[in-house]
């Protein structure tokens, strides 16, 4: 497969560097990960990830927030990946299995006219209430007021392909904000979006995690409701 893996990632610790070696086995040979301002004292599993010759890490000097990452991402893949099929977002605290990064992967190369989304089962006994709360709500929200169906609203196992990368660097947003805009461009654009359910993995409560329940949950909303507005147009 002719596809890059991009990994944002902020303060990470030893997880970021199990990603890259399960992606690795797992066959992939592109492999871009995106420091988004990270502390000094957490600089070496970039370090550690770039001694492979298949990591490119660039750098934020400062945080500037997953969605800029990602948008900072895209554009590099634009400029210096143009013959890739496409591209496939993933969290890098280890919470996505590497066969499930290839199957969405393969999905994208598959069907290239939807964009592939990882889906998380939030009924199963171990996922946090918050995380099972929370995908929900803003679930119920997003079909509601955004015309959106989709079973994980916040997942950050995305499958694109390369061409709509250009489009993917002009939505707005620049955090967690940034991935709920993205669902509700694509379906202003008349793209389709495909599920492919992955392993429901959550690495103690999901505690490394920097999104900020109540600050990037109103800014997730206020953006569908924007949309929302929009359509009554």
């Amino acid at each position: 497969m002719n596809v890059t893996i991009i990994v944002p990632s902020l303060d990470p610790d030893e997880k970021l560097c199990k990603v890259v070696d399960g992606l690795l086995s797992e066959g992939f040979t592109d492999i871009l990960l995106v420091n988004d301002g990270s502390h000094a004292d957490h600089l070496q599993p970039f370090l550690d990830a770039a001694r492979h010759p298949e990591v490119t890490v660039l750098t934020h000097e400062v945080n500037r927030g997953k969605g800029r990452a990602l948008k900072t991402a895209f554009a590099w893949c634009m400029e210096n990946r143009p013959d890739i099929d496409g591209v496939v977002t993933v969290d890098g605290d280890n919470q996505h299995l590497p066969r499930d990064v290839r199957a969405c992967a393969e999905a994208m190369i598959a069907d290239p006219g939807r964009v592939w989304l990882g889906v998380r089962d939030f009924s199963l006994e171990h996922v946090p209430f918050r995380s099972r709360f929370g995908n929900t709500l803003t679930r119920g929200i997003l079909r509601m007021a955004g015309g959106v169906s989709v079973t994980d609203t916040q997942t950050g196992l995305r499958a694109i392909a390369a061409k709509y990368l250009p489009l993917m660097t002009r939505i707005e947003g620049e955090r967690y904000e940034y991935e709920t805009e993205m669902l509700l461009s694509l379906r202003s654009a008349g793209i389709g979006l495909g599920e492919i359910v992955i392993e429901t993995v959550y690495i103690n409560e999901n505690e490394t995690s920097h999104f900020n329940v109540l600050k990037d949950s109103w800014k997730i909303y206020k953006i569908i409701f924007r949309h929302m507005l929009r359509r009554r147009r």
